[in-house]
């Protein structure tokens, strides 16, 4: 018996055997060209790949880009014979490499949407725990089915229902209503980044008031990985909205404590991020909050912590932790913290224009507010690590006017030590001791 061996095609072969075959103009959409895969027609009777005409509508187009029309609706009639046509085309040709053409789903609608939140708003009036976990997981199947219907679920209001939800069952009881407040925060965790900036002062008051923000510390403590998750990405988004929300935070027993715990026993990269810019919007305050939570951090030891995380992290964790580690030296106490590490000099010198402009912004600040008092201790330190040649470098290439007043204002206070020291060009931090 004879066996004959039959090689699999690669991509690449499939690809050319469908650019060798000839595809019906009617099979193909007048914006991309390529083979439409959901087609649709407009009010002017043109058909179009939905992918495509919707590109075009959102890009500000009130016309059919074929006939010039200006459309008298924006609605997309699935065009089901088309469809069916192209799908039978598709099957007769999959020997010339055209994949299988899936029946698309249906897009939600603007008026669907809106029944949903209605009943929802409704739910959520009479505490039925039940009913909102329903509706919360009809919209959230939507938010999880295309980008398309993520943007109409919160174009239609949906952040601020949520808002509303998940104020009204955090005040009645945290325990009792867990189950809907975690699926209301994993839907509202895709919602921000889409319609964050336009979050109404309502729906900012609803999720930054008291209850619900005792309710995402509550979670951050007690609930499982992704809740803790959801629960630092909702915080974080909120915080970054404005004072009013890093306020209403601080005044919320143990914060201070379920955030550094975060920092110091790392659980998943996302939430260590998350609770360094939570951090960082506490310490940044400019009303008396921040002075209350730079000394508080200190305290707990996160100066050394940092340090460790800017030498061990990669690049978005290190100049996280470089932001927080700054705003942490504005105050004595985390600059005594921070002479007594030996850690300090050589990592804040060694970062200095190798993670990024920000990550280089922070060392530059904290190395002047650690050296503007001249100690001549500190000043020769810096020297030897480095930091003269770092900063006549930073100059050279750039950097932005506050960077750059700092960094002239360095090189002058070290320069009168110059004379007889030598500088390290590189710092083994094993043989260096640390503060823990």
């Amino acid at each position: 018996m004879v066996f004959h061996w039959k090689r699999r095609k690669s991509p690449q072969e499939k690809r050319l055997k469908v650019e060798e075959l000839v595809i019906p103009n009617q099979f193909r959409c007048p914006i991309s060209l390529d083979l439409m895969k959901d087609p649709v027609t407009l009010s002017s009777g043109i058909t179009y790949d939905r992918e495509s005409i919707e590109t075009w509508l959102e890009g500000g187009n009130f016309t059919c880009p074929v006939t010039n029309q200006v459309l008298r609706s924006f609605d997309q009639i699935p065009n089901h014979s088309l469809r069916k046509m192209i799908q039978e085309w598709g099957v007769a040709n999959r020997t010339h490499g055209v994949e299988r053409i899936p029946t698309p789903r249906v897009p939600v609608s603007e008026a669907q949407v809106s029944e949903v939140l209605f009943r929802l708003e409704d739910s959520t009036r009479r505490l039925n725990g039940v009913g909102c976990l329903e509706l919360v997981r009809q919209i959230k199947k939507w938010g999880n089915e295309s980008e398309r219907d993520r943007r109409c679920v919160v174009a239609n209001g949906a952040i601020s229902v949520f808002s509303a939800a998940f104020d009204a069952f955090a005040r009645d009881s945290f325990e009792r209503n867990a189950n809907v407040l975690e699926e209301i925060l994993s839907s509202m965790k895709w919602m921000f980044p889409i319609f964050k900036h336009s979050l109404d002062s309502e729906a900012q008051a609803r999720l930054g008031s008291h209850d619900s923000l005792r309710c995402l510390v509550w979670f951050l403590k007690c609930g499982d990985l992704s809740v803790k998750q959801d629960s630092m990405i909702v915080l974080r988004e909120l915080l970054s909205l404005g004072q009013k929300q890093v306020e209403a935070l601080a005044a919320i027993d143990e914060v201070s404590e379920v955030l550094s715990g975060f920092i110091k026993h790392p659980i998943c990269p996302t939430i260590t991020k998350a609770s360094l810019m939570v951090i960082f919007y506490l310490v940044s305050s400019p009303s008396s909050t921040s002075v209350k939570f730079k000394s508080r951090f200190v305290e707990m030891g996160l100066v050394s912590v940092l340090l460790e995380v800017i030498i061990h992290s990669e690049r978005s964790l290190s100049e996280k932790a470089l932001g927080v580690f700054d705003r942490l030296c504005d105050c004595e106490e985390g600059r005594e913290e921070a002479y007594r590490n030996a850690l300090t000099f050589p990592v804040l010198v060694k970062k200095i224009l190798r993670v990024s402009e920000l990550a280089t912004q922070s060392s530059v600040s904290a190395m002047w507010k650690l050296s503007k008092n001249h100690e001549e201790n500190v000043l020769v330190e810096a020297l030897q690590v480095g930091l003269f040649q770092k900063l006549v470098l930073l100059l050279q290439l750039g950097c932005g006017e506050e960077t750059k007043e700092k960094t002239t204002e360095l090189l002058k206070l070290m320069n009168p030590y110059r004379a007889g020291l030598e500088c390290i060009d590189s710092v083994d931090f094993k043989n260096l001791k640390r503060s823990f």
